[in-house]
């Protein structure tokens, strides 16, 4: 299968200012990409591409004139299995003692999920009676699935997930964070992931296109996709972002004031020759 996916994201800018973003493919897929992915920036500013501490690809621009337009724009083609997610009952749950150090800092609070709140005995007392493991896993998704509603409109950047449990509404990262913070309280490592999902394989939504969060657990030595907002396994998942939570992982993030002109998210099926796929 293939899938393009890009976008176009203007802001406008106060002052000068540096500017970051993490809008690249996530490493572990860029070879499935059909050509080498770019990001044009408009004006062409100078700019850092590096790693960052999560192995998420990133990149600094340094914006030399304030009251002016900034535009980060992209077009790619990349393979995909077309393979739904992996599902896999047997998955066993690790014991804090035998986690690999690198997943043990998916265990502790951070900036939007509170395992030291009140979430911590509501998780013991909701999920300690179910069998560990991808078991434990879906009976979280299942809860925030339901708890939470979805509302578009309902929004809200600073939204934690205690919030989001005790308001009961809003979007994927809300639904992502409360599974998180979960399964963390039920000593899951669980980190955050942001990236392309489009309508593939289901009627089109009537929602703008956006950039989807979903989240991975670490079970039987390895990381496994879940996602609380759709709780069923999807096709064409492209991930550009890992981290503890949406903090780690801005699409971008300006250190001076700007607003959002433009955002408009590309992701959808297309043949061999770029053309686009009839979906269902």
């Amino acid at each position: 299968m293939y899938i393009k996916i890009g976008f176009d994201i203007e802001l406008a800018i106060t002052s000068p200012m540096a500017l970051i973003y993490l809008l690249h493919v996530h490493p572990s897929r860029r070879d499935d990409l059909v050509a080498p992915e770019a990001v044009w920036i408009e004006p062409n500013f100078a700019r850092d591409e590096y790693i960052d501490a999560f192995g998420n690809q990133c990149g600094r621009v340094n914006v030399l004139q304030g009251n002016s337009q900034i535009r980060f724009y992209s077009e790619s083609i990349i393979r995909d299995s077309g393979l739904p997610d992996e599902i896999n009952w047997s998955a066993w749950q690790h014991d804090p003692t035998a986690l690999p150090p690198s997943a043990l800092q998916f265990l502790l609070p951070s900036r939007y999920c509170e395992v030291d709140s009140e979430l911590l005995q509501f998780a013991w007392n909701q999920f300690g009676h179910t069998n560990k493991g991808w078991p434990r896993v879906q009976a979280i998704c299942d809860f925030v699935h339901h708890h939470i509603r979805f509302d578009y409109m309902a929004a809200r950047a600073t939204r934690t997930a205690l919030e989001g449990y005790r308001e009961g509404t809003g979007v994927c990262r809300d639904f992502t964070h409360l599974a998180v913070t979960l399964c963390r309280c039920m000593n899951i490592p669980a980190r955050y992931c942001t990236g392309y999902l489009g309508d593939i394989g289901i009627p089109p939504v009537p929602y703008p296109m956006d950039f989807s969060a979903w989240f991975e657990v670490f079970l039987d030595d390895r990381w496994y996709t879940f996602d609380a907002r759709h709780n069923t396994p999807r096709i064409g998942r492209v991930v550009m972002a890992r981290g503890r939570d949406a903090g780690d992982v801005p699409i971008t993030m300006a250190f001076g004031q700007n607003t959002l002109q433009k955002f408009q998210v590309t992701t959808y099926e297309v043949d061999a020759w770029g053309n686009a796929v009839a979906t269902v």
